[in-house]
């Protein structure tokens, strides 16, 4: 008789990995948001900044300011 909630085993461990992944994956993915962010911010900065105005511009520099920021004490984490 067979049981009823059987899995294969790969497809158990592949789901207990894709729904619990390992700490340095999700900081990962935390990183590549963030250097995602800076690079969109400075790509508006440098083909649309001549169309905002110097308040908007001001805003994106705080926020690439705190993203790179963010990513440098990232970083600094991950290499201790």
């Amino acid at each position: 008789m067979q049981d009823k909630n059987y899995l294969p085993y790969g497809f158990s461990t592949s789901s207990l990995n894709v729904m619990n992944p390992p700490r340095s994956v999700i900081i990962d993915m935390i990183m590549v948001q963030f250097i995602s962010i800076i690079i969109t911010m400075i790509a508006i900065m440098l083909f649309k900044g001549n169309e905002l105005s110097s308040t908007t511009l001001s805003y994106f520099l705080v926020a690439l300011f705190g993203s790179v920021l963010m990513v440098t004490g990232i970083y600094s984490r991950i290499t201790r």
